[in-house]
């Protein structure tokens, strides 16, 4: 069956921080909403069905929360859905939203995302409880710093590759007014001077805990040309992929999960893209720990196995050079969990529609979206494109 032409009309953040006790889960996520369908410049009327996305219930302790927030999400006498797979939900949700779109069932979707940790504890949510398990692997650094080491000694990459990631994204971040952490003074050398946490990830390099929402409103051909028409600008919905693998298996690649390869092959490939790394102008990958760039980078496809790092120390993924990866920050300076991916996702629209503001890069037109979550084994991404395709 063919796809429908489909495309971000808008999209809408909150202010990420680390606590937001002035609200509830309910007004939080409506900022959000509000701020997308402000960018999209539509009412309730003209929104379908609703998508909504968020990680494990344990984050605030509320059971399926969507339930009594139906009504202020905007979702009374619509279709409601809720995706979950993990910390890739919020580009899951994105595309799923997109799908109903492309599939013809619905013209206008929202989308919105979001965690509020402040009111649950994210790290143990994520630790198997004592006595059931061996020496504590706590939260979700505790698990994959040993994937951080295979990755070091498999491609002998320098030490201070995280460090390198981590001032980046940071300094990127100071420049976002979303962004959670706003570090403008940090330096390569105070990254490395912070806390050993899991070694190897210091403190600096980890990401941090976040209260926040995002939401993405999506539109078929007729609405997005009617924009365009309009003197506005969409972000065209060029390719979406998602795989999946267990979490244990004999032979499992932790490093450079089958799933997330699988994922990015199918992605170009519904893109047309033959040659990512010259093709893709800007990408927001997933995160959450510095040393995830090089290994996504090649997780992608952009580099050979065993070559990430090299584009890292080479200075290519900074806003001007040859693909600016995380120009918002990224995870490592906001991180509500459930919102995360959706925000990559958003970011990506923003950079082709032109509203990235002080962390545009020049002349985008082509961006990549990125999620990942579970043990690794969650893989949601997209391309959009300032151009139909």
């Amino acid at each position: 069956m063919s796809k429908h032409p489909a495309a971000v009309l808008g999209t809408g953040q909150t202010h990420y921080v680390a606590k937001r006790h002035d609200v509830s889960m309910s007004g939080l996520v409506r900022e959000a909403i509000d701020r997308a369908m402000q960018d999209a410049e539509v009412t309730w009327d003209d929104i379908d069905a609703v998508v909504v996305g968020k990680a494990p219930d344990l984050f605030e302790g509320v059971m399926m929360p969507e339930l009594f927030m139906a009504d202020a999400i905007g979702a009374t006498g619509k279709p409601l859905l809720r995706v979950h797979t993990a910390g890739s939900v919020g580009g899951s949700t994105a595309v799923v939203a997109s799908q109903l779109v492309q599939s013809g069932v619905h013209r206008r979707v929202l989308a919105v995302a979001w965690e509020k940790q402040s009111e649950s504890n994210a790290m143990w949510a994520l630790s198997i409880p004592v006595p059931f398990n061996m020496p504590v692997g706590a939260g979700a650094g505790g698990y994959f710093a040993p994937h951080v080491r295979s990755y070091i000694r498999r491609s002998h990459a320098p030490e201070h590759i995280g460090a390198m990631v981590a001032v980046k994204d940071r300094l990127n971040g100071s420049i976002n007014p979303y962004a959670h952490l706003k570090q403008p003074d940090i330096t390569f050398e105070s990254v490395q001077a912070s806390q050993m946490l899991w070694d190897p990830i210091r403190y600096d390099e980890t990401c941090p805990s976040s209260d926040g929402a995002c939401a993405v409103v999506i539109g078929d051909e007729e609405t997005a040309r009617a924009r365009e028409a309009d003197g506005k600008t969409v972000a065209w919905i060029h390719a979406t992929a998602m795989r999946t693998e267990p979490t244990t298996f004999a032979g499992r690649d932790q490093v450079n999960p089958q799933a997330g390869r699988d994922a990015a092959a199918a992605l170009w490939k519904s893109a047309g893209i033959t040659d990512p790394l010259e093709e893709i102008d800007v990408a927001e990958i997933y995160v959450p720990f510095s040393w995830f760039e090089p290994m996504w980078l090649e997780n992608l496809g952009f580099m050979a196995e065993g070559e990430g790092w090299k584009l890292t120390e080479a200075g290519d993924t900074a806003i001007g050079g040859r693909l600016p990866v995380n120009c918002s920050g990224g995870v490592l300076s906001s991180n509500p969990i459930g919102a995360s991916g959706m925000i990559r996702f958003a970011e990506a629209a923003m950079q082709v529609m032109r509203r990235a503001g002080d962390h545009q890069v020049e002349n985008a037109k082509k961006a990549l979206g990125h999620a990942y979550g579970g043990g690794s084994q969650y893989f949601s991404m997209w391309v959009v494109g300032s151009e139909q395709p």
